[in-house]
């Protein structure tokens, strides 16, 4: 098989999810934020292109405040950027959305995404999602992205069972999941990272739970 044209996609790798009330609670924090950094090493080694986005909305709104400590990226991520990674701003869910990020990556020849950093449970499931669409072929790294817990009218649910859920959901039809060494391992040997299908984890699901 060809190997996969890799795009390392960094999502809203800011400061609102470390310090504010969309503070990231599973995977860990640091936990999610050192596989970020891994990974953006290896795409720098690998000399994969790289996005980095930050959603951002007008002065005075409560997050992603243009220029205020929210909208800021991690500092771990801002000593790192490279003249050559592409640099985009953002106002939904996907990273495609009212963007050039889509022809950006037809420009590299990119045909896989990889996408990491945060929210499991928004933009990076509208990404993911945002790719079929175009064609591309989507990976996340399953710790080295993040949920947060939730309650309203419909219920709640807990960030650890969230981001569980939606990395099963994502595996079954929109995306490759896995590990943050997995994919090192898969981008070093030039090969695509197992992906399940719709079929298969349904049948999966009927021997697991039954019905």
């Amino acid at each position: 098989m060809t190997a996969p044209r890799r795009a390392l996609i960094v999502v809203d790798v800011q400061q609102e999810y470390f310090n504010g009330i969309l503070q990231i609670q599973a995977p860990s924090r640091d936990t999610s934020l050192a596989n970020i950094v891994a990974a953006l090493e290896v795409a720098q080694q690998q000399d994969l292109p790289v996005v980095v986005v930050q959603h951002e909305l007008p002065q005075g709104a409560p997050v992603f405040a243009l220029d205020s400590e929210s909208w800021s990226l991690h500092p771990q991520v801002e000593q790192r950027l490279s003249p050559a990674w592409k640099r985009v701003t953002k106002s939904k869910g996907s990273v495609f959305a009212g963007t050039d990020v889509a022809e950006w990556l037809t420009e590299q020849g990119v045909d896989t995404i990889t996408i990491v950093g945060y929210m499991t449970n928004n933009c990076d499931i509208a990404t993911a999602v945002g790719a079929e669409e175009l064609g591309l072929a989507a990976e996340i790294l399953s710790d080295a992205t993040g949920a947060i817990h939730l309650a309203n009218e419909a219920g709640k649910v807990s960030a650890d069972q969230l981001h569980e859920t939606l990395l099963v959901l994502l595996h079954s039809n929109f995306a490759a999941v896995a590990p943050t060494d997995a994919w090192v391992a898969a981008v070093t040997a030039g090969r695509a990272l197992p992906k399940s299908d719709l079929g298969t984890s349904a049948t999966q699901g009927r021997a697991a739970f039954g019905g």
